[in-house]
C-alpha cells in the first residue's frame, strides 16, 4: 500500500491497485555533514564561496545594513546566525552603532519590538537598530534605476547610504521566483511597492485575457523567467557586499549555510534545495494526488499553492488533480480568496488582478486558472459555498474525491501520480 495522505493531524490511506500507481514521489536522501548550525555558519563564513570573508571586506569606520527577513520566515531561524554575522563584523572592527539591520518586509505589515527581538535575539536588539521597511514610506526610498523589463527601482534609502549591504535569509522554492533567497531580500524585501507591483505583474502574460505566464514557477531561475530575470537586475544595482542564506529540512532545523557572492552562494543553497526536494518523474499522469503534507503545511488554502504548483508539473493538461488539505484556517488570505470566489469569470479576475496585484491574488488566480485546465477536487474543511464560481470541487474524505475522478474519466481510475509530500516534492520531467 501507499504512504497515506496526510490531512491536518490525521491521514487517508490510498488503497489502489498497484498497477495504477505510476509513481510515489518522495523527496531524495541527501547526504549532509552533522555539525551544529554554529559548526556551519562559522565555516560558511570562513570559506565563503567566490568572495573573500567577511570580516576581510569591511573596514573600521565603515557603515553596513544587514538585510534580515521579516516574520513571515521564521522557519529559517534568523536568531541562530544574525548573532554570528554581527560577531563577524565586529571582529573586523564594525561598532554596533555602525550597524543597521533592516528588516525585508516586502508588502508586509510593521513588527512588534517582540517579533524583531525573536528574529535577531534580546541581545542583538538591545544593542543594534533594528527597523523595518515600509514600501509605502516615499520619504525612506530612492530610485536607482530601470530594469530591461521597465520596473523603476525605488529601494530603501537607508540601506543605500550604508557603505556596504549584506543579505539574509533563507532559500526554498518559490512558485514565482524560482527560489526564494539571494536577490529578494533586495526585491521585493526593500523595494517600493511601485517597484514590487510592477515586478510581480510580470508572472502574467502582456496583454489582459492571455494569462499566466508557464515561464513563472518554482525552480525556474533562467532567462526566460521575467520575475526572477528583473529581481536579478534591480539587486546588481543595490550592488550587495556579501550575502549568508541558508537551507531547512521538512523539520525547519538549519542543514546548509552559504556565504560569499550574492549570486553564486545563492546559487549554491538553490542546488542543494533542487538535490533534496527535485524528484524526478518519468511519464505525466491523467490523475495526481497530492497532499501538502498535513499540519502545519495545511492549515490554510494559501500554502497549498505549492502543492498546486508542484503536482501542475506532473498532471497531464486536461486531467484530475486531487490536493489534500485540511485548510482549518479557511483560504487564510483575504485577497486569495477574493480571487476564487469573488468574482464570476476568468477575465474578471485577471482584470482585478492587473490592477491590484499582490502575492495573495495570484495565489487565488493560479488557482482558478488551474481549474480551469484541469479537473481540481480539493479535499478540504472549506464549504463547497466558498469557492464560488471558481470550478473547484471540494469533498471532505478521498474516497469521495476518487470517486468523483472515477466520473471524470468515464468509470475508472486512470494512471495516478502520488505526492504525499506535495509542497516539498518537485517532479522533474525525465
Amino acid at each position: 500500500m501507499a504512504e497515506a495522505m496526510h490531512y491536518g493531524k490525521t491521514s487517508f490511506p490510498v488503497e489502489l491497485p498497484p498497477e495504477l500507481i505510476a509513481a510515489e514521489l518522495e523527496p531524495n536522501a541527501v547526504e549532509l555533514e552533522k555539525k551544529s548550525v554554529q559548526d556551519m555558519v562559522r565555516d560558511a563564513l570562513a570559506h565563503p564561496i567566490d568572495s573573500k570573508p567577511l570580516r576581510e571586506l569591511v573596514k573600521p569606520g565603515e557603515s553596513v545594513c544587514l538585510v534580515i527577513s521579516d516574520v513571515t520566515r521564521r522557519w529559517q531561524s534568523p536568531e541562530t546566525y544574525i548573532p554570528l554575522v554581527i560577531e563577524e563584523l565586529e571582529s573586523a572592527g564594525i561598532r554596533d552603532e555602525d550597524i543597521l539591520i533592516l528588516s525585508a518586509t516586502g508588502t508586509h505589515r510593521r513588527q512588534t519590538p517582540e517579533e524583531h527581538k525573536g528574529l535577531v535575539t534580546e541581545d542583538v536588539y538591545r544593542r543594534i537598530r533594528v527597523e523595518d521597511h515600509v514600501c509605502t514610506d516615499e520619504e525612506n526610498l530612492k530610485m536607482v534605476g530601470t530594469t530591461s523589463y521597465g520596473t523603476p527601482v525605488m529601494l530603501d534609502k537607508r540601506a543605500l547610504e550604508c557603505d556596504h549591504i549584506i543579505l539574509t535569509g533563507g532559500v526554498v522554492y518559490h512558485f514565482m521566483a524560482g527560489f526564494g533567497g539571494g536577490r529578494k531580500s533586495i526585491l521585493p524585501g526593500i523595494a517600493g511597492r511601485e517597484t514590487i507591483m510592477k515586478n510581480h505583474n510580470l508572472a502574467l502574460n502582456p496583454g489582459l485575457g492571455n494569462g499566466s505566464n508557464p515561464e513563472v514557477r518554482s525552480a525556474n531561475m533562467n532567462e526566460s523567467n521575467p520575475v526572477h530575470a528583473d529581481m536579478m537586475e534591480a539587486c546588481a544595482m543595490a550592488n550587495p557586499t556579501f550575502l549568508i542564506n541558508v537551507v531547512v529540512d521538512d523539520n525547519q532545523k538549519i542543514i546548509g549555510v552559504f556565504a560569499g557572492n550574492w549570486i553564486t552562494a545563492h546559487r549554491a543553497a538553490c542546488d542543494l534545495v533542487d538535490r533534496m526536494y527535485g524528484v524526478p518523474a518519468k511519464e505525466q499522469t491523467e490523475l495526481v494526488i497530492a497532499s501538502a503534507g498535513g499540519y502545519p503545511k495545511d492549515l490554510n488554502f494559501y500554502q497549498t499553492i505549492k502543492t498546486l504548483s508542484n503536482a501542475l508539473v506532473v498532471a497531464k493538461e486536461g486531467g484530475t488533480i486531487i490536493l489534500v488539505t485540511k485548510s482549518d484556517e479557511g483560504f487564510g488570505n483575504d485577497d486569495t480568496q477574493r480571487q476564487i470566489a469573488g468574482y464570476e469569470t476568468m477575465l474578471e479576475r485577471e482584470k482585478a488582478l492587473r490592477a491590484n496585484f499582490s502575492i495573495g491574488a495570484f495565489i487565488g488566480y493560479i488557482f482558478a486558472e488551474s481549474a480551469e485546465k484541469y479537473n481540481m477536487i480539493a479535499v478540504t474543511d472549506i464549504p463547497q459555498a466558498d469557492f464560488g464560481t471558481a470550478k473547484i470541487r471540494a469533498v471532505s474524505t478521498l474516497d469521495e474525491a476518487l470517486e468523483l475522478a472515477r466520473q471524470y474519466h468515464g468509470g475508472k481510475l486512470p494512471r495516478v501520480t502520488l505526492m504525499p509530500h506535495g509542497a516539498n516534492t518537485l517532479p522533474k520531467m525525465q
